[in-house]
């Protein structure tokens, strides 16, 4: 019917719940925002058992805006109604190679590579999806791509590239030829596109399965990528989950979009990971503060990306073993988590809530606003049915009484001290 979800998820195992609960982003993310934007309204089960229906305007609007990222704290998501938008059969995808002498570089110019000049972020100069990867601290390739119709795609001289079968090389290599091929641009199956990091994992794969990226294993074995996550996670020892917490990152740096350029150079002066997934998307003003929110008086500054309605954020993607493990050097994984979670605080930043914290409670709601939370789990009595968000997202094994025995004594209010300047 060419309607498709305005933010599709790349990965098959993720969920319409998970996306919501928790966080959602594709390369359309820097128009329609994260994955929950596009929920028109959500039903609810709530801790008396009732069943609500929230939306932006009616009597549960403030448990509409409480939702996203809340990681079903406050009740049972059981229904979910989702915008659709109208699609073509192919995406007219750019790839865009960058060279710089520092990450700075690069980030200045991922910047540019999407956002209008003039100002003007909702003209037709921007294109329809946006991403890029980040290959070492000099090298990088921007991907911008808008939809095409089957009629263009197939013009003479226009290259397809049916890049969801099996045998083909992982997405990610792929994109970076452009580095010594220079641009080029070539139409994808829509669908296609949209699964381009499905097989690879986006690199993970190349740790999982070391070979899995030669020609005679993706000619031969390609069609069983990826292995299944929730197998994976299910049957690795404690010396591998060890390995995966200390010398290992998994994680998702939200960062206002002009602080790119210098959040790719913390990254690389203490993690230097490689390579590194850029993915825009917009922070949008609300009637009521969220967990994560737009800077206050951001409207004012007229920064590229910018408009009066929404802030343009930035998915820093780092998912990898860091250069130093690689070369045999000393890594403290635990330390660096700290140390990505301490700049988040201090550059107005937020953490993906499905990976590894080190925060404490109070730098917790240091990082994330607590007011709209803390009312609804409240209001709508989920305080001793339902986990508390930062006790379900902190790493460590705490047992259901312990969680209510520690909620009972802290109460909601202490998520609500005041920051510390």
């Amino acid at each position: 019917m060419n309607l498709a979800l305005a933010v599709v998820a790349e990965l098959d195992d993720l969920t319409v719940g998970g996306l919501i609960n928790g966080y959602g982003i594709e390369g359309s993310s820097h128009i329609y925002g994260l994955f929950s934007d596009t929920v028109v309204s959500y039903e609810m089960i709530l801790a008396d058992g009732t069943l609500v229906k929230a939306t932006a305007d009616n009597e549960y609007s403030d448990l509409f805006y409480a939702i996203p990222w809340s990681q079903g704290t406050l009740g049972l998501l059981v229904a979910a109604e989702i915008k659709l938008i109208e699609i073509k059969d192919y995406m007219r995808l750019t790839y865009r190679p960058v060279h710089g002498k520092r990450p700075r570089d690069l980030g200045q110019a991922y910047i540019d590579s999407f956002t209008d000049p003039d100002g003007n972020q909702d003209s037709d100069k921007v294109p329809e999806f946006v991403e890029a990867m980040v290959y070492s601290d000099t090298e990088a390739v921007c991907m911008t791509g808008r939809y095409a119709s089957k009629e263009e795609a197939k013009k003479k001289g226009n290259k397809i590239n049916s890049m969801g079968w099996w045998f083909k090389p992982w997405f990610y290599q792929h994109a970076q030829t452009a580095l010594k091929r220079g641009e080029f641009v070539e139409y994808i199956p829509t669908r296609e596109y949209y699964h381009r990091h499905t097989r690879s994992l986006y690199w993970e794969g190349k740790l999982i399965l070391p070979f899995a990226d030669q020609w005679w294993c993706r000619f031969l074995l390609g069609w069983m990528m990826p292995p299944k996550v929730s197998l994976l996670k299910a049957t690795q020892g404690e010396a591998i989950r060890n390995y995966y917490h200390e010398k290992h990152v998994i994680q998702d740096m939200l960062v206002p979009l002009y602080k790119v350029p210098e959040a790719l150079e913390f990254v690389q002066r203490e993690i230097e990971l490689y390579p590194i997934w850029l993915c825009p998307h917009r922070l949008f003003k609300s009637p009521y503060k969220r967990m994560i929110y737009p800077e206050a008086g951001f409207e004012r500054h007229q920064r590229r990306g910018d408009t009066p309605y929404a802030q343009m954020f930035t998915d820093i993607g780092l998912y990898y073993t860091p250069n130093p493990i690689l070369c045999g050097e000393e890594f403290d994984g635990v330390e660096a988590c700290k140390q990505i979670e301490r700049w988040l605080i201090q550059n107005h930043g937020f953490q993906a809530l499905y990976a590894v914290t080190e925060l404490n409670e109070r730098d917790f709601w240091r990082m994330f606003d607590a007011s709209l939370y803390s009312r609804c789990r409240e209001k709508y009595k989920a305080i001793g049915t339902f986990m508390g968000v930062y006790y379900k997202s902190k790493k460590g094994k705490k047992t259901e009484k312990e969680v209510r025995e520690e909620e009972t004594k802290l109460h909601e209010t202490a998520y609500m001290e005041p920051e510390e300047a």
